[in-house]
């Protein structure tokens, strides 16, 4: 697999550079912060270790394609340019969250109908088969980004959120996410002060999420 794989990395607002040292712990290259995430490159070792190990990553995304986008057509015509059977098999299931800031695609609604019917065509055409879109759980997830002149589509490598770790069965009214209170602990250098056995005290402590990031670092 080529080592020149485009990658985008999401997180929240405002820790784009711990998450930028993450990916450079990771072998990633080419790195550059945004507004909610990371560009970087590299090949799929690099991204799956950044799935299993980055404490900060919303999700990690693989760039597949971007074109140029004028009407609804255009998105069609675009989508249909890859080969999506290399990525979802026709018994598969897949969903798609679309992001839009275009004058003319300004229904996310309506651009997700868009592509999902550019991908079950190209189905039908090869193999008189089709996928079925599933919200919840699917075997693929395809992310489409809409600027005022292009779109690009990403592979979803996460799958579900990262910042659902696997551990917590149930929530309060209002809990912190995971990978946001990792953050803050990363913010407060909880790791050097764990090595020097200082203490932690969450005096506000509702689900324990803080607590229990500070007890996995």
């Amino acid at each position: 697999m080529s080592k020149d794989l485009s990658l985008f990395a999401t997180c929240p607002k405002g820790v784009e550079d711990l998450l930028a040292v993450e990916c450079e712990q990771q072998g990633l290259t080419d790195i550059s912060t945004t507004y909610g995430g990371v560009f970087c490159q590299g090949d799929l070792k690099n991204a799956y270790r950044l799935c299993l190990w980055s404490r900060v990553a919303s999700r990690v995304l693989l760039k597949l394609h971007a074109f140029p986008v004028s009407s609804h057509d255009d998105l069609y015509r675009g989508v249909q340019t890859i080969d999506w059977s290399t990525h979802l098999n026709n018994d598969g299931s897949f969903a798609i969250d679309v992001n839009t800031t275009h004058q003319e695609i300004n229904n996310s609604h309506f651009a997700t109908l868009k592509i999902k019917d550019a991908i079950a065509d190209q189905f039908n055409q090869k193999f008189n088969l089709r996928p079925d879109v599933k919200r919840d759980r699917p075997d693929v997830r395809i992310n489409a980004y809409i600027d005022r002149n292009n779109c690009t589509l990403y592979l979803d490598l996460s799958g579900e959120p990262l910042h659902k770790r696997g551990y917590r069965q149930q929530a309060g009214i209002a809990p912190l996410k995971e990978n946001l209170a990792a953050a803050i602990l990363l913010r407060a250098h909880w790791p050097q002060l764990a090595i020097e056995s200082r203490p932690l005290i969450d005096p506000l402590c509702g689900s324990a999420t803080l607590l229990l990031e500070a007890a996995y670092m």
